[in-house]
């Protein structure tokens, strides 16, 4: 474990040391409010904040609440998350370094979280475990509009390709087995892409993005990167409705932005990442997406997309998802952040499954962080073996989630230190394979660049 450790710190510090030089991280409540009739695309590289320092702000994942409008000094309605995803922009879960070198504006982000989990019956399992993530991206202002290029890696594929244990959670194989009650790891490569963005007047942009690994428009920004989960230590067991595109080899976007509205289309590889975590898998265009995302104001994004999905499932060849999601994201400057999601998902052939999320962040001061998860979902894949009666048997379970972290911060870093606690609800029917009551922990130390 040690030594998953020490490596995940060093690609953190890899991604981080152009930005060394400079600490421009954003702080984390702010008090302005909108300027109406402004983009995000207009955003100058430089505000001077009034005391000789030059505020690059934030760009690209998450922009923290410093994000201005050009020449105002006042907060824009959005943020971005994963892929093109949008994000309240008093949502600040992914702020980190940033520095100005020519003309581009360089951030680096990146965490590494160990975790020891431990979860009760006949299906619990404990584990001591590492995750994490290490993100670059850079952005040039142009005469047309901007481009930016990003990248984000983990170090994650050193784990067993098993994952670690969370009961009730399906996804993905292990040597050719499917994964059930584990969290499969992410791959190294979690997304190599471009975006570039054209202004066609009146703050409205047109833009395209696309890689050989990136996100499609489907679904809420991925859970990694939500304020609302920030500290969360645990996916969601729901997270294969929700975001499971978040990772996708092989992605072609493009959409209208404006400052309240983006309407945009993907088409991308329906496939999700094999078991070989450590490549780049062939690209291909063969499924499709729509999404549009409604921020009126700084505190709130709403997101309601489709896709049809083109045999996203290795263990089930010759079977196309429909995908349904809609979320409502609402985060203030005091810390709050919070999230509503539903998802739909219509296997053709086969039954439409759904699942319900909510989850909130609350930094109830410099120090002190309570969090949140509820989920209810319906899934069938719980017995994947054939031969089992309870084969393809479709049950609906909740699991409520609560924790608390202590940040500790020293700047550039912050090391959080927490734990949550999990209860279950399910039919009685599962007692025999799952115990009666079944529950669990996680206790974990999470070292961030930036917040």
């Amino acid at each position: 474990m040690e030594r998953h450790v020490l490596a995940a710190l060093a690609c953190v510090a890899t991604f981080s040391a152009p930005a060394m030089a400079q600490d421009h991280s954003a702080h984390r409540h702010g008090s302005a409010e909108p300027a109406p009739g402004t983009s995000d695309q207009s955003m100058p590289m430089e505000m001077n904040t009034g005391d000789g320092a030059m505020d690059h702000g934030a760009m690209g994942h998450a922009m923290p609440d410093g994000h201005q409008a050009q020449g105002a000094g006042q907060l824009l309605p959005h943020a971005s998350g994963s892929g093109t995803s949008r994000l309240p922009s008093y949502d600040s879960a992914m702020d980190g370094l940033h520095v100005m070198t020519d003309d581009w504006m360089l951030m680096a982000h990146g965490y590494v979280s160990a975790q020891y989990t431990d979860h009760s019956g006949p299906r619990g399992d404990d584990k001591a475990y590492v995750t994490s993530m290490a993100m670059l991206m850079a952005e040039r202002q142009t005469g047309f509009g901007k481009v930016q290029l990003r990248s984000m890696l983990s170090l994650e594929p050193m784990m067993s390709n098993r994952g670690y244990p969370n009961l009730f959670a399906t996804g993905e194989t292990a040597g050719g087995v499917a994964l059930v009650d584990r969290q499969h790891p992410h791959d190294l490569f979690m997304e190599l892409a471009a975006r570039v963005d054209f202004n066609i007047g009146d703050g409205a942009t047109a833009f395209v993005y696309g890689g050989p690994v990136g996100e499609p428009a489907l679904g809420p920004s991925a859970f990694m990167m939500r304020r609302s989960s920030r500290y969360n230590p645990e996916a969601p067991i729901g997270h294969h409705w929700f975001d499971p595109t978040h990772i996708t080899y092989g992605v072609v976007t493009a959409g209208l932005s404006t400052d309240k509205w983006q309407l945009e289309t993907s088409a991308f590889r329906g496939a999700e990442p094999d078991e070989d975590r450590w490549d780049i898998e062939t690209p291909r265009l063969d499924s499709w997406s729509v999404r549009a995302t409604w921020t009126p104001n700084p505190r709130w994004a709403v997101q309601a997309s489709y896709g049809q999905i083109h045999e996203p499932e290795a263990l089930h060849p010759g079977e196309d998802e429909h995908r349904f999601t809609a979320s409502a994201h609402y985060a203030d400057n005091d810390g709050f952040s919070a999230m509503a999601a539903f998802s739909s998902k219509n296997r053709e052939p086969g039954r439409t499954l759904t699942t319900w999320l909510a989850e909130a962040n609350w930094d109830l001061d410099d120090a002190n962080t309570l969090f949140a998860r509820a989920e209810n979902v319906a899934n069938d894949e719980l017995f994947p073996d054939h031969e089992d009666p309870l084969h393809d048997a479709t049950f609906r379970v909740s699991k409520l989630q609560a924790g608390y972290a202590r940040r500790i911060e020293f700047d550039p870093f912050t090391l959080a230190l927490g734990a949550s606690v999990n209860a279950y609800a399910k039919p009685d029917s599962l007692d025999p394979v799952y115990g009666r009551n079944p529950w669990g922990y996680t206790l974990f130390a999470r070292l961030s660049l930036g917040s």
